[in-house]
This record gives C-alpha cells, structure tokens and sequence, in this order.
C-alpha cells in the first residue's frame, strides 16, 4: 500500500474513532457490539506506530478515513473491521492469523482479500493482468472485498498531491479505466461519480479547469430559473396531495459533464441536464402521478421519457427521466423516484446490505453474469495485452441500454451494432440477421445503436452462415466469436462435402 499524505481540507482526516462509531450507531442495529471498532482501532494504531506519512500525522488516519467513507456506505460490522484493518498485514509484522484470532474468521478473510487487491499496480503488463484476475476472483467469492477498496482508493486519490506527477497518473488512468466502471457495473453511482471526478482532475488538469469555468455561468443562470421552476411543481404536488420527500437540484458531475461536452462539439448550449430536478416520492404510484403532474405542467421533448422503474438498467439503477420546456423556455430534467431507488442510486448493492448466508451480500443476476465473465474472459484470452484490452473492451467500456420488441433491455458496450445486438440475444438471430429496425425505422447494419433504441432484428430462416465483412463491424468479442465460429463450420462442411474420402 501506498503511504499518502493527507489534505487539510479532507474533512475524515479531522475526524476522531468516537466520531466513526456514532456515525456508524445511526444506521446499524442498536444490539451490536461497537466496542470492536475501538478495539480494531487501536489495533491497527499499534500495529502501525512506527509508520507516518509524509505530512508526518500518523498513517492510522489513512485506514480511520477509509472505514469513514465505508460508513457512507452503511457497510456492515464486519467489513468496518476489515476497514480498519485492511493495510495491517501488507505494511507491518502483524500476520492475517493474528488478525483472525483476534477479529474472526470473517474479518480475516475480508482483510486477506484487500492485501491482494492492494499490490494492483502497473508494473508490467504480465503482472497487472494477473492482479485484475485475481481482483475479480476475490469479488465473485465476497462483493465486500470491492467496496473496502473502493473506500481505499477515495482516500487515496483525495491525498494524492504529495506523490510524483508520474505516480498519480498511473493510480488515476487505473481508477478512470477499472474502479469506476466496476462501481458503475455494480450501481454505485456516488462512488463512480467520486472516482472520476478526482481522477480526471489529476489526469486532464487543463480540461477539468476548462469544465469548471465553461459551467459556471449557465449553472448560475439555471439555479435562478430553477428556483421558480420548484415553486412552481411544489405548489402543483402539494395542490395533488403527493407528499414529496424531497425536491432538490442535481448537478451534473464533472467528468460526466465533460464526456457530454465532447458528444456535443464542446457546446454547452446543448447540454439539457447541467442541473436536474430530482423528486424523492414515497412509492411507485406516486412516481407515475408526479410525472404526470409535470407533463400538465410543462411539455415534454419527445423522445427524453426514460422509464427505468419498469425496466431498471442492468445494474438496477430505477428513476422516471423526463426532460421539458419549462418556465421561460429553459430546458429542465426531472428525475423522479423512492427513497430506496434513490439509495439504490447512490450506492448500488451496497445500499442494501442483504445477506444470504456467511456475509455473503447479495447480488443481482446480471450482476452474477457480469462477474462471471470477468473470471471466462480469462480463461479464454491467454495473452495478457489482449486480456486487458479485452476487459476494457467488452466489460468496461461506456454501456449504451437497448430495448428489444418486447420491452426487454440488453447491455451493449458504446459503439455497438444491431449486429452485436443480434447476436447478444441468440447466435441463430445473429447467423440469420438480414436487417434491422431501430425505433421502428429500417437502419444500415453497421449503424452504432444509442442508449434507450428499440430494436428489432430481420431474418432469413434459409441462411446459412454470416457475412464475413461483418468482423469489421461488431463491436463485442461475443459477436466476432459466434461470426468465426459460425464460418469455420460451414467451411469445414464444404470441405467435407468436396472431401473424397
């Protein structure tokens, strides 16, 4: 682990273990035992004495602000512990047997998961690779494992300024292209949101800067307009008996900003959800009534009505978007949804902390699926460069949500096909697949599909194979595996059939 020095302005380094255990008291069950937090404290305390950082303070505000922001999180007993003590076995004498005798064999085990994950580092190509492999094992046996270091690397990257330029690089293009995505995969859109916010600061100073400073007056602008706006959906949902939970403003993250500015030839003119409304309502009625509210009021755009309730994303994200020409023909977002939909939001699978048996947290089928392709990925691609292209490729890269004819959504990574889509539903589909429908319109086959499309997909059911000019098209490795494959059999048949013996 890296030995990082603290910012003045963090505010968990000023806090205090007292301050963490009655952080921790307002959301777990009164009957548990809070005096293990002080205990594994003043364990790690011991145990790193003789280590301090490079302000001098000692390094046990390092693993103190990592159980904070695990904290945030509403993590469990065990997983503060593991928190506290998660640097103890790689940076002192202490051993993982000791730490289980004194903390448990959960503790332990959670603990001796995050060692590993702490030497991920870019140190040749063979070895990073093999971490990552090892990383997403560690995540299939305990999700757990993932959220202490998501809670490691927040710290890490809010106290990174006292490395060399070269070194904050390389742990902010690793959180960028890895940690987030994993956090976006597994619906924790805080933490997400955090990584890449902090990392782009450290890796595009100029750009971040350039964000800050394009944003600024259109943000001043549409906080006064939006003002109004709220007065006015207020009045309408109190006049409707909705009692709302909340109706509050959104800003648009920094980087996410910066990604739309690009999509958007730099204009932020174009830019429709600088500032969001969102509406925290009580149930899923309520939901649909406050949307209906807001059309009475304002007119939507067509197209900028996403139900994600009644089709969640993959990572369970759920919330009713829609976009309006508002109060003075300011153009506004409104996101609508539960208080569990909005932790769900914030936090993904950490927001529940739903246990199945021995602290296993649960998981969501696609979020199982995803996992396990981590772990096939690697026994199919040896070479470690293509390993880690691939990862970036078909699992980590920018996800677009399609809609099938029947209402089903299908993850696709940014830049995919109908092709791809084709085949992603069924490998016959994509054999067969002659044309495609995109919103009902006949589209090109090598057309890149964009989130919220409804597609569906044509066929001939007396094709024999898919066109080899395909390959240059799709975009995921599940496509061009079904193409090949599918094209070496019919050649082997020919060649069977030209085959005098």
């Amino acid at each position: 682990m890296i030995f990082f020095n603290s910012s003045e302005k963090n505010q968990t380094t000023r806090m205090s273990i007292d301050d963490l255990i009655e952080k921790t008291k307002k959301y777990l069950p009164p009957d548990e035992d809070f005096t293990m937090l002080k205990l594994a404290y003043d364990f790690a305390a011991e145990a790193h004495a003789d280590q301090t950082r490079f302000s001098g303070e000692s390094y046990i505000s390092h693993p103190l602000a990592t159980t904070y922001n695990l904290a945030a999180m509403k993590a469990d007993m065990p997983t503060l512990l593991a928190g506290l003590l998660h640097d103890v076995p790689e940076d002192t004498a202490v051993s993982i047997q000791e730490i289980e005798k004194n903390f448990g064999k959960e503790v332990a085990k959670l603990v001796n998961g995050i060692t590993k994950l702490g030497r991920l580092k870019y140190r040749g190509i063979e070895r990073y690779a093999e971490n990552l492999r090892k990383m997403f094992i560690a995540m299939a046996k305990d999700i757990r494992v993932i959220f202490i270091k998501f809670a490691d690397r927040l710290h890490n990257l809010q106290t990174i300024q006292y490395l060399p330029a070269e070194k904050q690089k390389r742990i902010a293009l690793e959180t960028l292209e890895i940690y987030a995505p994993i956090a976006d995969r597994l619906g924790m859109g805080e933490i997400k949101h955090q990584l890449e916010d902090l990392s782009f600061a450290i890796l595009q100073p100029a750009e971040y800067n350039w964000v800050l400073s394009l944003r600024q007056e259109p943000l001043s602008r549409q906080t006064k307009n939006l003002s109004k706006i709220k007065k006015i959906l207020e009045e309408n949902l109190q006049k409707e008996g909705i009692n709302f939970i909340s109706l509050h403003g959104r800003t648009k993250r920094i980087y996410s900003l910066y990604r739309k500015l690009l999509q958007k030839d730099r204009d932020i003119n174009r830019i429709y959800d600088l500032i969001a409304l969102r509406i925290i309502v009580p149930n899923i009625q309520s939901c649909y009534t406050t949307i209906g509210i807001i059309h009475s009021i304002w007119p939507p755009l067509k197209g900028r009505i996403k139900d994600y309730i009644a089709t969640p994303k993959p990572n369970g994200y759920q919330s009713i978007h829609t976009t309006v020409f508002a109060t003075e023909g300011q153009i506004v977002e409104f996101q609508v949804r539960t208080p569990e939909m909005h932790d769900q939001a914030e936090y993904g699978i950490a927001a529940h902390w739903h246990y199945k048996e021995k602290g296993a947290i649960k998981l969501t089928e696609k979020q199982q699926k995803w996992i396990k392709e981590l772990i096939n990925i690697q026994k199919k691609v040896k070479d470690s460069e293509q390993y880690l292209q691939q990862i970036k490729l078909d699992i980590f890269s920018d996800r677009i949500f399609i809609f099938t004819p029947k209402g089903d959504v299908i993850e696709l990574p940014e830049g995919a096909t109908p092709i791809d889509f084709a085949y992603h539903v069924h490998s016959e589909l994509g054999n067969k697949c002659i044309g495609a429908k995109i919103n009902e319109q006949i589209a090109a086959l090598d057309t890149k599909l964009r989130s919220g499309d409804m597609v569906e997909i044509m066929i001939d059911k007396n094709r024999k194979k898919p066109n080899e000019d395909w390959l240059k098209i799709v975009k995921t490795k599940s496509a061009k595996d079904h193409i090949r494959q599918a094209l070496n059999k019919d050649l082997q048949s020919r060649w069977r059939l030209k085959s005098p013996f």
